[in-house]
C-alpha cells in the first residue's frame, strides 16, 4: 500500500498551484451539491506528482472519507493494461497485428456480418476480410456491448445474457465464443464501434502467454511496476478501502452497492475489457510508465517503438471518432479524436476545442474515471470517482480545463 507524495513544487515545473487548486473548487461544488460523494485526481509533470486533491466521501452512507489510498472500480481503464499486455506479446513474435484472430479463436474464422432480420432470426453475410488482431486492438472489428441498446447485434448478446454482466457459469472463453458466434455489425476494419473487443484480446493474452489474465497481469505488470492495490478484486483484507458505487437519482448520487459488488470476490471470469480495482498511486505508475516511453525505474514493458505505434491513430482515411464511430458510445469525446491501439488520441486541438496537445492519448471508466497522457506536455492526470455512467457530468472536460488553465510554462 502506498500513498500519494506531492514532493515538487508546481512553479518549478511551470505549473501555477493557485490556479492549479481550482480543480478543488470545481469538484467539491459537485460534492456539495450532492452530485458526487467523493473524488480524487493527481497531476504529475515529468513523472513528479505536483498535485493530489480529494474531496468528500470514498463512501458518503459509511462516513468514510476519500483517501490516498481508496480502491476504485476502474472498468475501461482495463482496457489499457490489456492493450499494453497483449502488445508485449507481441514483441515476443507471438502474433503480427495483420494475423487473423481466427487462427486462436475458432468462432471467428468465418466472421459473419448482421444484414437485417429480429434478433433471434438475423440474416446475415460473410465478412468481406477477417477480424484482424488490430481490428480488435482499436474496437473496429464489428463487435459490440450487450448494454448499449443501439443495434440488434446488442439485443443478440442480451438474448445470450450478456447484458451488464454474463451467464452464471460462463468463463472468458465461453463468453468469447457467445460473443465472436454472433454476427459483427459492420465488416471489419469499417467503422469503429465500442465493444467487448479488449475481453476478446484478454483471452488472446491467455491462450498466447499460457496463463490466465490474472497471473499475466500479477506477473508481467502489477508485481514488476509496484502496482500492488491493482487487481480483478480486492482481497478481503483491503475490503475497507473501496469505495461506494453510486448512481445519479434526480440530480443527487445514491449509493447502488449491489451492482458493486463484483469489487469484493474472485470473478467467474476475468474481463480485461472492464474488471480492474485500482488505486491512484497504482495508475499513475502505470501512466509514467507509458509517459516514459514504456519504462519505469528500470522495468521495461514494451518498446518506446512499439508504444508509439499504439499511440497512434488507426482510423479509416485518418478520420475522427465523429466520422468513424457507428452509433458507439464512448469513454471519450468525439470531435478531433482518432483511436490507436487501446487508447483514444487527440488529434485536432482545435476541432476538439482543447487546450491540451495533440499527440495526448487517454480512456476512461463507466464510474466516470478517467487518465489522460500529454507527451508534448509532459503530462499525466487521473481521476476517480465512483458514479455510474460516466456520461452523467461533463467531469473530464472540466479537469482537462483546470489542468491546462494552470499550465504556464
Amino acid at each position: 500500500m502506498s500513498g500519494l507524495h506531492v514532493n515538487v513544487d508546481p512553479a518549478d515545473v511551470g505549473i501555477d498551484a493557485h490556479r492549479l487548486s481550482r480543480i478543488d473548487d470545481v469538484f467539491n461544488g459537485y460534492v456539495e451539491r450532492r452530485q458526487l460523494a467523493g473524488w480524487l485526481a493527481t497531476v504529475s509533470r515529468g513523472g513528479e506528482l505536483v498535485y493530489a486533491g480529494k474531496g468528500g466521501h470514498a463512501d458518503r452512507e459509511a462516513d468514510k472519507p476519500m483517501a490516498d489510498d481508496t480502491i476504485f472500480r476502474i472498468y475501461s481503464m482495463t482496457k489499457p493494461i490489456t492493450s499494453i499486455a497483449a502488445m508485449m506479446l507481441y514483441e515476443e513474435g507471438k502474433f503480427d497485428l495483420n494475423d487473423p484472430a481466427g487462427k486462436w479463436i475458432d468462432a471467428l474464422k468465418e466472421p459473419r456480418v448482421y444484414v437485417s432480420g429480429a434478433p433471434n432470426n438475423p440474416v446475415t453475410r460473410p465478412a468481406t476480410e477477417p477480424v484482424r488482431i488490430w481490428h480488435l486492438l482499436s474496437h473496429m472489428a464489428g463487435l459490440t456491448y450487450g448494454f448499449t441498446y443501439m443495434h440488434n447485434v446488442d439485443a443478440i448478446y442480451r438474448l445470450k445474457g450478456y447484458d451488464w454482466g454474463a451467464p452464471k457459469g460462463s468463463t472468458l472463453a465461453s463468453a468469447v465464443d457467445d460473443w465472436c458466434t454472433s454476427p459483427l455489425v459492420f465488416n471489419p476494419g469499417e467503422a469503429w464501434n465500442y465493444s467487448y473487443a479488449t475481453d476478446v484480446i484478454g483471452r488472446l493474452v491467455e491462450i498466447w502467454s499460457g496463463q490466465t489474465l490474472d497471473q499475466f497481469f500479477s506477473e508481467r505488470i502489477f508485481t514488476p511496476l509496484k502496482m500492488y492495490d491493482t487487481a480483478f478484486w480486492a482481497s478481503e483484507e483491503k475490503h475497507d478501502r473501496v469505495a461506494q458505487l453510486y448512481v445519479p437519482v434526480k440530480g443527487e448520487a445514491v449509493a447502488f452497492g449491489d451492482l458493486g459488488k463484483g469489487a469484493f470476490h474472485r470473478p467467474g471470469w476475468f474481463s480485461g475489457g472492464g474488471g480492474l480495482v485500482s488505486t491512484a498511486h497504482d495508475y499513475n505508475r502505470f501512466l509514467t510508465m507509458l509517459l516514459r516511453g514504456g519504462e519505469l525505474d528500470g522495468v521495461r514493458l514494451v518498446s518506446p517503438r512499439t508504444l508509439s505505434l499504439m499511440t497512434e491513430n488507426q482510423l479509416p482515411g485518418g478520420g475522427d471518432l465523429s466520422d468513424t464511430a457507428r452509433d458507439s458510445f464512448s469513454e471519450t469525446d468525439m470531435e478531433g479524436v482518432g483511436f490507436g491501439l487501446g487508447f483514444a488520441v487527440l488529434l485536432d486541438r482545435g476541432k476538439n476545442r482543447s487546450a491540451a496537445a495533440n499527440g495526448l492519448f487517454t480512456w476512461g471508466g463507466a464510474a466516470s474515471t478517467s487518465f489522460w497522457v500529454d507527451p508534448v506536455e509532459d503530462l499525466t492526470v487521473t481521476f476517480f470517482t465512483q458514479l455510474l455512467p460516466s456520461s452523467t457530468y461533463p467531469v473530464r472536460r472540466l479537469l482537462q480545463r483546470s489542468v491546462y488553465q494552470a499550465i504556464v510554462e
